[in-house]
């Protein structure tokens, strides 16, 4: 019989990689999600019911069981960036964390993927990274197998870095970063997503790896970097970190007084406390190359999704080619 796998968090930005990559193992891929219907794209993931999103809560016990009823792996991908009312830090990644190995264990499954992110740390300033931590403890408590992955901000086309501050530029001549100094390991979503294959198959020891692609550079150079590929000029401005504190706590109070209606998506209080740790893989630390793995080059991967915020879009190079032709 074919084998099953369940992934909390299957449909998000992670996890719609590993459920891709599963579904042509020839598994059968359970994608459990807060709103199945819609996360109905995953399904062309694979044959006709080779991929089903299911709906699940991480909160609550009966529903992380009931989605994790006969599989023979799961793949825990769930994490919230910012906390909006019951999805708290706690609540997500070690409550939840905890409850899916936990349940993982009662219900005798073969294997266990992990994703939590390089900087856990339950000394840490930053409640994420706190419960990043906690949620990792929780973890190789009940499961002690487990596999855990560690990655550096994670890029692709769906992502909420280098299309986040690509955005920001349509909004005037000005760049403006909290710790511009501050290093990152930018890497690509689906090395991560084939680590955690790795993990499910059982070709990857149990223990923590920290996934990290080719290049460090500063969050300003990367930030230049982007500004490169999306062909922009922008000044780019290194704030100090009061001043993100207190621009933090000033959408933190929109949010306030909408009731949530607004969102903070721009800066929190905990992102700035993060963003004063570099984020970068431990020389010591197991990783790509524990796992075989060669992980892919930004500039392979950038121009392949940014290329929208070029002003001539996709036809930027057409743009620089007839310009070419009539200097000539």
């Amino acid at each position: 019989m074919t084998k099953l796998v369940t992934i909390y968090g299957g449909a998000g930005f992670v996890g719609r990689y590993i459920a891709r990559r599963m579904a042509k193992e020839g598994w059968r891929v359970r994608v459990a999600v807060r709103r199945p219907n819609e996360s109905l794209y995953v399904k062309p993931f694979g044959v006709v019911g080779q991929v089903e999103p299911v709906m699940c809560n991480v909160r609550d016990d009966d529903s992380v069981r009931a989605a994790m009823q006969g599989a023979d792996a799961v793949v825990n991908c769930v994490g919230v960036l910012t906390e909006l009312g019951k999805n708290s830090f706690e609540a997500v990644q070690a409550e939840g964390a905890g409850r899916i190995a936990r349940i993982a264990a009662e219900q005798s499954v073969g294997t266990l993927v992990h994703l939590s992110a390089i900087g856990a740390d339950e000394d840490s300033e930053s409640d994420y990274a706190k419960t990043k931590a906690h949620g990792e403890a929780a973890v190789l408590d009940a499961f002690p197998d487990a596999v855990i992955l560690r990655p550096s901000v994670i890029f692709g086309t769906e992502d909420e870095f280098f299309n986040r501050f690509a955005k920001m530029t349509n909004f005037g001549p000005v760049l403006p970063l909290v710790g511009g100094e501050t290093k990152f390991q930018p890497v690509y979503v689906d090395d991560v997503a084939q680590a955690a294959v790795m993990g499910v198959l059982g070709k990857a020891e149990a223990g923590v790896y920290e996934l990290g692609g080719p290049e460090v550079d500063s969050l300003k150079g990367l930030m230049q970097t982007m500004l490169e590929t999306i062909q922009r000029r922008r000044f780019i401005v290194n704030l100090p970190f009061f001043a993100g504190d207190f621009m933090a706590m000033g959408f933190g109070l929109l949010q306030s007084l909408t009731f949530g209606l607004f969102h903070n998506h721009v800066l929190t209080r905990d992102q700035v406390k993060n963003l004063a740790c570099d984020c970068i893989v431990d020389a010591d630390a197991e990783g790509f190359s524990d796992l075989g793995i060669s992980p892919t080059a930004m500039d392979v991967i950038l121009p392949e999704y940014l290329w929208v915020y070029r002003d001539s879009g996709q036809y930027a190079a057409i743009r620089d080619s007839a310009a070419n032709l009539r200097n000539n």
